[in-house]
Order: C-alpha cells, then sequence, then structure tokens
C-alpha cells in the first residue's frame, strides 16, 4: 500500500511539543503513526514538499528535511497540473491553496492508495472529500483515501 506524505505530516511529526492541546495531539499522533505504522506502507511525495518543508528557521527545516530524506519523489505531470485546475475550478479548492490542491491531483494521478494529512481546511475536510473523488473520477484518476494519522493506525 502507498501513501503519500503531504507537508503537515513531517511538520508536526518534528515540531517543538505546543502548549495548545489540539495541537499537541496531533503532534503526538503522528510521532505514533510515524514510529508504529510508517513501515507497513511505501511513503512518496513531490517536489514541493522538500521545497515547503525547507523554508523557515533553519533549524527546524533540517528537522524535517532529515525526515523525508530518503521518501522518493513523485513527478507532477501535466494531468495532476490539469486535475489541480479543475479542484480550483469547481470551488473545492480556493486559489490561494493552489498547492493543496496539487497534493491531491499528484497523489490521485500516480494511484496513491492514501494522502496522509492535517490540513482539514483543505484537503482532508469531510465536506468535500466525496467531490474531490467525483472530480478525481471524471478525469480518469482515482482520488487516494484522504486521512489524518489517527485514522491509518492499524492495531
Amino acid at each position: 500500500m502507498t501513501v503519500y506524505i503531504e507537508t503537515t505530516i513531517p511538520s508536526y511529526l518534528t515540531a517543538w511539543r505546543s502548549p495548545d492541546l489540539l495541537v499537541a495531539a496531533k503532534q503526538e499522533a503522528t510521532k505514533a503513526w510515524w514510529d508504529e505504522h510508517r513501515q507497513k506502507y511505501d511513503l512518496f511525495i513531490f517536489p514541493i514538499v522538500t521545497s515547503e518543508l525547507a523554508s523557515g528557521d533553519s533549524n527546524a527545516s533540517k528537522k524535517r528535511l532529515d525526515a523525508i530524506r530518503n521518501i522518493p519523489e513523485l513527478e507532477v505531470s501535466l494531468q495532476a497540473e490539469q486535475l489541480a485546475e479543475k479542484l480550483i475550478e469547481q470551488n473545492l479548492i480556493p486559489l490561494i491553496a493552489k498547492t493543496d490542491a496539487l497534493h491531491i491531483a499528484v497523489a490521485a494521478v500516480h494511484g496513491m492508495d492514501y494522502l496522509l494529512t492535517w490540513n482539514c481546511s483543505h484537503i482532508a475536510n469531510a465536506t468535500i472529500r466525496h467531490k474531490i473523488e467525483k472530480v478525481c473520477r471524471e478525469n480518469f484518476s482515482e482520488s487516494p483515501v484522504i486521512c489524518t494519522p489517527l485514522e491509518l493506525m492499524e492495531d
């Protein structure tokens, strides 16, 4: 099974523990998934993940980049760019969040089984998930199962 790792995963994985209890819970869930479950899957990213993780504080970015060092990168094909545009045209993803549309599109076009994220505004959003799946199918791609680390844990 394949998992596309969106930028929020290594960010939560390597960040200092937040005093915000909800954020801290997400950090702990991410660490638990990373330590106990990731080896069950083939992980992938695409180049924008690397560039997003490289920004900001140099010490923090080094930790984030170290976490993804050996994860293969998927290419951004014309088909993925077109699918991302469709997600934006259908008002599922706002234009300002085009990168989020690309995360979904790259994962779909490459046939990923799962897209793992903590971005619940534009990606792992229950109110638009079925619409994303429909747009993917209409554009000859199957949407990955979009989920958080809590949803992708097995016993």
